[in-house]
């Protein structure tokens, strides 16, 4: 049998399948982008649960109740008398315990082993509380990852992390073989339709409603357009205030007699189905309305894939799409979403020339390339910790 003896051991904290939580999926692709990396184990996880009792598999070792205090300090005890060499933490607001997740740093600070910090969000402006503790989290760990250019100088700036610890890795993509865009559509019955799409978690802040009222303007140029809006509501939201946000939005598609041309498809997608329903779409759409939103999961993804894309110009859309790789529509303006994507459906050229500057990029982003660039710097902080700890006699 193989020696494993010499082998990396890696741990990721946050989410986990089977929760719903873009974080964990997250995690998920990223522990099997490590599969090929022969100097490696199989990562592991530490989960964070939220009152719901989920069917882990294996690779769950310990389990931290969001809103149970004492449990961070206790898993952090439990990882340093493991075999783990260095632990990559998923930070997102939201899936820790405390004031805006601050039971975190009873966590970090808990630890023994040297940690990774991947910051899903960058705020620019932060309350006092979420400042402190994305710079304690920055100060304590030995490297930083953002998913975006543009949010270094506000590591810097804002949270005084040095720009020699933070490292820029794009949001992975899961690399999956489809049929052509033509042939999908066949396969579901659109064969003759140009296909907008959005995916994703539903929330009020998706901005879905421009992207409807926009329709109107499109389908009276192209009576063949039809916008699909993918995905079940997110499940806080559902939560809180169940679908009210869905039903205004069906509610606007009948005010604007736009039946045959927005459709709603509500439910989690698999992984396949994600990838088949950016590559049938002619025109993948972001009509986001928060500007400071630093990284966008299924943005990502339509890069990965190449689609064309039209977004409002949040922050990581004006990253993204810069260079020739897709158009800015104004913020909660349905004139200039439906003039931007009349521009692609009126010249074919251009939009076949934005998709493939998208795919030149997107090629760089799939998962087991991702993976590979964690794979670096862990090996590189692992040395460099070994070193550190050793004793000189």
């Amino acid at each position: 049998m193989a020696d494993h003896s010499n082998k990396k051991n890696i741990a990721l904290l946050g989410t986990s399948l089977p929760r719903e939580c873009g974080i964990a999926t997250f995690t998920q692709d990223l522990i099997d982008g490590f599969e090929h990396l022969r100097d490696f184990n199989k990562p592991r996880i530490i989960a964070v649960n939220n009152g719901t009792a989920y069917s882990y598999n294996e690779q769950v070792i310990i389990q931290i109740e969001q809103h149970n205090k004492a449990e961070y300090a206790k898993a952090a005890i439990s990882i340093n008398h493991s075999d783990i060499d260095l632990l990559i933490v998923q930070h997102e607001f939201g899936i820790y315990g405390g004031e805006s997740g601050e039971y975190l740093i009873d966590f970090v600070e808990n630890l023994r082993i040297p940690f990774i910090i991947t910051f899903h969000t960058v705020l620019k402006k932060p309350t006092t509380k979420q400042k402190y503790i994305m710079t304690r989290l920055g100060e304590l760990s030995v490297k930083v990852i953002t998913m975006a250019q543009n949010t270094v100088m506000d590591l810097f700036a804002i949270y005084s992390i040095h720009s020699h610890k933070i490292e820029v890795i794009h949001h992975g993509v899961p690399e999956v073989q489809t049929q052509s865009r033509e042939q999908i559509k066949a396969q579901y019955g659109y064969k003759d339709r140009r296909i907008i799409s959005t995916f994703g978690f539903l929330n009020p802040g998706k901005g879905i409603e421009y992207g409807i009222e926009a329709m109107q303007q499109i389908v009276a140029q192209h009576p063949e357009a039809l916008y699909i809006v993918f995905g079940k509501t997110h499940p806080v939201v559902s939560q809180h205030s169940g679908e009210v946000y869905r039903d205004s939005l069906i509610h606007l598609v009948h005010k604007l007699n736009l039946n045959e041309h927005v459709l709603f498809v509500d439910k989690l997608l698999t992984q396949e189905e994600i990838i088949m329903s950016l590559v049938m779409s002619d025109i993948y759409m972001t009509p986001y309305l928060s500007e400071d939103q630093a990284v966008s999961g299924t943005l990502a993804y339509a890069v990965g894939y190449g689609r064309v894309i039209v977004s409002t110009p949040y922050q990581y859309a004006r990253e993204m799409l810069s260079e020739g790789r897709g158009l800015l529509a104004n913020f909660r303006d349905s004139d200039s979403l439906a003039m931007c994507i009349l521009d692609l459906l009126n010249n074919p050229a251009k939009k076949q020339e934005l998709e493939t500057q998208t795919l030149k990029l997107g090629r760089t982003m799939m998962w087991g390339e991702i993976a590979t660039l964690y794979a670096t710097q862990i090996r590189m902080l692992i040395h460099s910790s070994n070193y550190l700890t050793r004793s000189v006699i």
